[in-house]
């Protein structure tokens, strides 16, 4: 809670007023002296926008005065064309009050709006008329807008090829003014629509960018329109929309829709009569209406494998490349202003034999810190759009956040530096069905030891159609390598068909013993990923066709998910049963898989260049 507080002062202050409980002991004194605060920290928020002067070489406004100011000066006319574009989107949002002398309706509480100035990569400026919400007091309805979440997202690539569907992705105008808004609010003009306007007021009838329900309320808009198109919201992702189809071959199948905010991609059988559609009840932007090539910040690709059985079939795949360079060359622009630079040839991740636990150099200063900060996070992000190779020292690095060492600030720089040496990677979400040995698992009579062992099945799972996938896992632990508290580390790689859908890497909570009470810890974390996924491609309509396999490379634990074994570690009877009923329940089926080939190695251990790329040349291209 101390954290959340100082993380979070007004959002956490905002909901104890909503939910009545202010006069908890935790919040008696405190959520008065924040309110008191609230536009003082607000201000601060802001204060890094207000001192950005320029972006990319090129003077970035604050105010339509400065902006016209700025044309003016350099005789060109791009900040006019920009809010002259926004106060055309955005007029139809607002209600005007003609006559001067009534009143606002009772209820109606005041807002400010202003103009926000941005320039795009590309040099293009972009101008955006918004709300101060912060002016309005908190609702007690709800205001979150959910968005669909990664491992959905690869899941609907891979569906795609799996059922040979077409994809065609587009992006919502304006999208928040689509939506009525659900605030009863409104303004008074001074030069934001121009002199026209001074002094005229209106109320503000659509989801005014910077409003607190504005994310809210655009969100159940788009939904009650693809509910009217025939679509339903997944229960394992609400952002997932389907529905069912009919291939010209008969088969049928599901069409599904994946939104991010305004980002919509469509799988099925007819995307442009989608398209066409969704045109009629938003307004789409010119030329957004293509096959996906980006999302979310990754390059989104067609990929034809060598040497397949079916060399002509097109998958899906994710690209990093792009955003990786981007994001190298942006941090050695900082570096040469400091006159630094990156490693010129860094082969690992992380420098030979470093352990951020052990380093002992001076504490960053909280400039720093947010610095590393904020590395980081761009550093995770790179992990969630593909780059697994670099999840483990991501990992590691992630535990400093709140104290860093300069030891660490220049680890980070030499993992950016081997993404400079190493920026390719292409994730493939290929629908080919592995093919393991059935040798390698032992087949079980557990009818003594757990007799009402079985998968949860969910009862109101809709009708499997399309084509079955398969799972698989590679699980595997580093045992006590934390040097300073001696914690183990876990890795999982699940697998649906080929393509990876989930990774996992993470520093377990205990102190374990042996090496076998770590791996059992990762091994029943690992199921418990592997449950919520199967889940979620029920939940989806996608046919599942067996249990998931699981590889180990610890003897013991193998051994002990077969009924002969006993258990002699009682302090790890939890994880044991929970691994055994899992086998019995048909959710997994394990196998013991070698060392020096188990995939999950990457995420538990510092290892090698040549021994991690021969890992990962079986999961990236």
């Amino acid at each position: 809670m101390a954290d959340l507080k100082d993380s979070y002062p007004v959002q956490v202050a905002d909901y104890a007023v909503t939910n009545n409980l202010t006069q908890e002991p935790a919040f008696r004194w405190w959520v008065p002296f924040v309110l008191k605060k609230r536009e003082r920290i607000l201000k601060k928020v802001k204060s890094k926008y207000w001192s950005t002067s320029h972006k990319y070489g090129l003077e970035l406004p604050k105010s339509v005065a400065q902006a016209l100011a700025i044309d003016k000066r350099t005789g060109t006319d791009f900040w006019r064309k920009a809010i002259e574009k926004e106060i055309r989107n955005v007029f139809p949002a607002f209600e005007f009050i003609e006559d001067d002398s009534a009143q606002v309706p009772p209820g109606y509480g005041f807002v400010d709006t202003y103009f926000v100035f941005d320039i795009k990569m590309d040099l293009t400026r972009k101008a955006r008329l918004v709300a101060r919400g912060s002016m309005t007091e908190a609702t007690k309805e709800e205001t979150f807008a959910s968005v669909v979440s990664r491992d959905t997202v690869r899941l609907f690539f891979l569906l795609a090829a799996l059922n040979d569907l077409e994809l065609l992705s587009c992006d919502i105008q304006n999208a928040y003014l689509a939506a009525p808004n659900k605030e009863k609010v409104w303004t008074k003009f001074t030069d934001q629509l121009g002199p026209e306007y001074n002094g005229k007021r209106a109320i503000i009838a659509k989801a005014l960018y910077g409003l607190r329900s504005s994310g809210r309320s655009f969100r159940d808009y788009l939904a009650s329109n693809l509910r009217e198109m025939g679509f339903v919201s997944s229960k394992a992702d609400p952002d997932l929309w389907m529905r069912g189809a009919l291939k010209p071959n008969g088969d049928k199948i599901y069409e599904y829709v994946i939104s991010y905010v305004d980002d919509l991609v469509f799988q099925g059988i007819d995307p442009k009569g989608f398209m066409d559609s969704l045109g009629q009840r938003f307004t789409l932007k010119p030329g957004s209406i293509k096959e996906p090539d980006t999302y979310l910040g990754v390059d989104v690709k067609k990929f034809r494998i060598p040497n397949s059985d079916d060399p002509d079939k097109v998958r899906w795949a994710f690209e990093s490349t792009s955003y990786v360079k981007k994001a190298v060359a942006d941090l050695e622009k900082e570096l040469e202003e400091a006159d630094l630079k990156l490693l010129p040839n860094a082969k690992t991740p992380l420098g030979s034999g470093y352990r951020p636990e052990l380093d002992l150099s001076p504490e960053l200063g909280s400039k720093q810190l947010n610095y590393y900060q904020g590395l980081v996070g761009v550093l995770r992000w790179i992990c969630e759009i593909g780059r697994i190779d670099i999840l483990m020292p991501v990992s590691l690095m992630s535990r400093y956040l709140v104290s860093a060492r300069q030891g660490h600030l220049e680890q980070v720089f030499h993992i950016f530096a081997y993404l400079k040496h190493h920026p390719r990677s292409t994730m493939v979400f290929d629908d080919t069905i592995p093919t393991f040995r059935g040798e390698r698992f032992v087949k079980c009579d557990w009818s003594e030891f757990y007799p009402e062992a079985s998968e949860a099945i969910p009862g109101n799972m809709p009708t499997p159609r399309g084509k079955e996938v398969t799972m698989s896992c590679f699980v595997d632990a580093d045992h006590a390598g934390c040097r300073e508290t001696r914690r183990s580390h876990s890795g999982i790689m699940i697998f649906v068909n080929r393509a990876p859908i989930l990774w996992f890497s993470k520093r377990q909570n205990t102190v374990e013993a042996s090496t076998y009470g770590s791996e059992l810890l990762a091994m029943r974390l690992s199921i418990e990923m592997i449950e919520g996924l199967r889940y979620k491609l029920r939940m989806m309509g996608v046919p599942l066709s067996e249990e998931c396999a699981v590889f180990c490379d610890n003897s013991a634990v193998v051994t002990n998910a077969r009924p002969e074994s006993t258990l002699k570690k009682k302090h790890a009877a939890i994880n044991f049963h929970r691994v055994r009923e899992a086998i019995a329940a048909g959710t997994i089926k394990v196998a013991k898989e070698n060392t020096l080939t188990n995939l999950a190695d990457i995420l538990t251990k510092l290892m090698p260049g040549n021994m991690m790329k021969e890992l990962l040349e079986n999961i990236l291209w």
